[in-house]
């Protein structure tokens, strides 16, 4: 029976954390400069785990009760996605190759997590998905499934990024031309822009 929650955890889990978002684009971008991506995978397997252990201990349900607490991640998150965006078509403009002039190329290892730890926790996503969705079907689990289904969205996070930071070397000859790179800031800036207008009228 245990499985069975494992299975609702890691899949779950998948659907929530695989899709294009500033914590994703920015492990993405470590793993494609294939500049500090132990670190930047590490801190976000530790992150989501936290958050998602506290989303199925009962945080989601307390965050998700507060109006203020709901208004506070809706429109500081939308700020956080606009100026993501932003940022992400500025780059876009003055973009070089692969192993040219973006600010991470030359991260220290401090540096780079504070980044990491800035795209992860200032995003409203992270706490939308991994606490209070997580964190509301976790909690309906009987028992022990609460663990279980914990664990498997959990292991969700782990594969994915770890998937994710040291398979992008495989894309590096396409992203040492600026084009491409040009391309793929454009679209992240598109696609912060969109979630920072959906979460704004969410409310």
């Amino acid at each position: 029976m245990f499985l069975t929650y494992y299975l609702k955890g890691l899949g779950l889990g998948a659907g929530l954390i695989v899709a294009i978002g500033s914590q994703n684009a920015h492990v993405l971008r470590m793993g494609l400069l294939r500049r500090h991506v132990g670190l930047t995978v590490l801190t976000c397997i530790i992150c989501e785990t936290l958050l998602i252990a506290s989303g199925v201990a009962g945080m989601g349900a307390l965050i998700s009760d507060s109006p203020f607490m709901l208004a506070v991640a809706r429109w500081g998150g939308a700020a956080f996605l606009t100026w993501y965006g932003l940022r992400a078509w500025r780059s876009a403009l003055s973009a070089g190759t692969l192993a040219g002039n973006t600010q991470a190329a030359g991260a220290t290892a401090g540096q780079a997590l504070a980044a990491v730890l800035a795209v992860t926790l200032l995003n409203p996503h992270v706490y939308l998905d991994a606490v209070i969705l997580l964190g509301a079907v976790g909690g309906q689990q009987p028992g022990d499934g609460k663990a279980w289904f914990a664990l498997g969205a959990m292991s969700a996070a782990a594969v994915w990024f770890t998937t994710l930071g040291y398979g992008a070397r495989l894309l590096s000859p396409w992203f040492a031309r600026p084009v491409t790179w040009r391309v793929l800031d454009g679209v992240i800036g598109v696609v912060m822009i969109a979630l920072a207008v959906v979460l704004a009228r969410s409310g």
